[in-house]
């Protein structure tokens, strides 16, 4: 078990603006596997999200990820977590534009513990060809590829994936997608996908439904579509 969210809650506002953003929600998922979480806006995806990598604070309930209890830990303690277990890759690829795609992902790799081999993420990415070249110069889905890069390079236990496909054609919607399924069985990466759509649910290995900040549904995926196959 990678990680466990056990009766979490997270509220904004006070009195009759009060909203439970998480209300009392519980998840497990298991190391190595990719899980897909769906839900309509304002369902507490991002909010989920947010607690898995660290960037907020539950209110109640406990997170756990690899056996570290992420609930309560001190701001200092939860950008060590972030750096060192954790690797984000968002809709919006966030390049550093003066920088080529090689010297966006030595960024990260220069503050890591135990970095991956810059070569062979490069290669399993396919994005080695293009290491000298700047961020202008690539495509949407190219720059989504050297985002992942960055985020795997550090060798995180988990990849957090936050509508990765959201600003990509339905091409390069599969081929980040495949990449992204690359990396976990390459490297063993436990993935978490959080999306609106539907059709990315079929290359998980579990699903989780959030609605009104609960988990509706979590289901196992016995017949897994590769993402290549996708009809996004």
């Amino acid at each position: 078990m990678l990680i466990r969210v056990k009766d979490a809650v997270k509220k904004y506002g006070k009195g009759e603006t009060e909203v439970y953003a998480l209300d009392h929600a519980e998840l497990e998922l298991d190391e190595g596997k990719i899980c897909v979480i769906l839900g309509p806006s304002g369902s507490g995806k991002s909010t989920l999200l947010n607690m898995l990598g660290g960037l907020d604070t539950l209110d109640s309930g406990e997170l756990t990820v690899a056996g570290r209890k992420v609930t309560g830990l001190s701001q200092e303690q939860r950008t060590d977590y972030r750096k060192e277990d954790v690797g984000f890759v968002f809709q919006f690829y966030n390049l550093i534009p003066d920088l080529t795609v090689e010297e966006n992902i030595e960024v990260v790799a220069d503050i890591s513990a135990h970095p991956l081999d810059m070569d062979e993420v490069l290669r399993a990415l396919d994005i080695e060809k293009y290491r000298r070249r700047f961020p202008k110069e690539l495509s949407g889905g190219q720059q989504q590829r050297v985002a992942i890069a960055r985020a795997m390079i550090k060798n995180p236990k988990l990849l957090l994936c936050d509508e990765l496909t959201g600003a990509l054609d339905t091409k390069s919607s599969r081929q980040v997608l495949k990449f992204v399924e690359k990396m976990n069985r390459q490297f063993g990466t436990t993935v978490v996908i959080i999306t609106h759509n539907e059709a990315i649910a079929g290359m998980a290995d579990q699903v989780i439904r959030l609605k009104d900040g609960q988990v509706s549904e979590s289901l196992l995926n016995q017949r897994k579509i590769p993402a290549a196959e996708l009809v996004l």
